[in-house]
């Protein structure tokens, strides 16, 4: 037995309908409400061929079939490799972060939340990885007669800021011509590069010791500590609306998965450059996500660096509006953070 036009017409019809309504679809449903010129009975026989060839499951004693893995495996390679994955949400996903630039972590939250009300789904958005970002601009803005604040901008859009004490007499215009020096004396180089290199300006800059002090303080406890993946999470709760996760133990499950972002981070990371990577039910090789599919995408900082949005939904998501919301998001991401220092300044 073989797969033909014909059952793929039916499959898809039936994937569609179940991805509507979360409920079981039997032939007579098809027959009515999509137009194929096919009796009930061819599709209830289809339907049954269906089902031996592993793409359907008939989940209690009645006519009403539901899609496998395999089928939603099947629908979404024929979305991507036909390209049916429109750019219909460009506008609404640039809307929502229009006259948005701020810290790397913003964004990133920021993102989250938006995927995650667009698809009213699960969203993860991860930074973006690879080598260490390189110092832009180093930026020193008074605050009051005794502190200054701090503003580092790497080339992958991260803004770090702090407070730090100056000299009572220093003025704006000093903090500037200050600001311009370490600018040009650490653009290019790492945290720790610049923190190798601060002292020797310390040396020749020792009427402003006790500022540079602060700075090279400031840097050395950035360098030195702990590197955690900021995990941006939005909607988490949006899964709980669906009857997939009615049953409160399914949901405390997966609740408690959302809750360890370090394995979360680790699940949603490593896709390619701007590809799409869909794990249905058992692909995620995840317990507590069988009934879950997991689809992403990444986005660029136009310098070697790679981030990942994902969606987490039921494995009846809206397969083409979330390939379609994904493909818009992390394209606007790129964007923005290829702007680097212009987009920060």
């Amino acid at each position: 037995m073989e797969m033909d036009e014909r059952k793929l017409k039916i499959l898809r019809a039936i994937i569609d309908d179940y991805i509507l309504t979360g409920v079981p679809v039997g032939s007579r449903t098809i027959s009515k409400k999509y137009d194929m010129g096919l009796s009930s009975a061819t599709i209830r026989n289809e339907m049954s061929d269906l089902e031996e060839l592993g793409y359907l499951d008939q989940p209690h004693v009645s006519a009403g079939r539901v899609p496998s893995a395999k089928a939603y495996r099947l629908y979404v390679d024929s979305l991507i490799q036909t390209g049916q994955i429109r750019d219909d949400n460009a506008e609404t996903v640039e809307r929502h972060f229009s006259g948005r630039v701020h810290q790397m972590e913003d964004v990133i939250d920021h993102a989250a939340s938006v995927l995650s009300a667009l698809t009213k789904y699960t969203a993860v958005v991860l930074p973006p990885k690879g080598r260490e970002p390189r110092l832009q601009t180093v930026q020193l803005v008074p605050v009051s007669r005794e502190a200054a604040l701090v503003v580092i901008v790497t080339d992958g859009g991260i803004v770090r800021d702090s407070t730090i004490r100056i000299p009572g007499e220093m003025d704006s215009d000093t903090l500037y011509a200050i600001s311009r020096t370490l600018t040009e004396e650490l653009r290019g180089h790492t945290l720790a590069e610049a923190c190798g290199i601060l002292p020797s300006i310390i040396q020749r800059m020792q009427e402003n010791e006790q500022l540079l002090q602060g700075l090279y303080g400031f840097l050395t406890e950035r360098q030195a500590a702990p590197r955690k993946t900021h995990v941006a999470i939005g909607g988490t709760s949006n899964m709980l609306s669906y009857p997939e996760y009615s049953d409160m133990e399914k949901a405390r499950s997966f609740l408690s998965l959302m809750e360890t972002r370090d394995r979360l981070a680790s699940i949603i990371g490593g896709t390619g450059e701007m590809a799409f990577t869909v794990r249905i039910g058992p692909e995620t090789g995840v317990p507590e996500m069988v009934d879950c599919s997991i689809v992403t995408a990444s986005y660029s900082t136009g310098t070697g660096q790679q981030g990942t949005i994902g969606v987490i939904g039921p494995t009846r998501m809206h397969y083409s509006r979330v390939l379609s919301i994904l493909n818009n998001m992390g394209h606007q991401l790129t964007d923005l953070f290829s702007g680097g220092d212009e987009s920060n300044e």
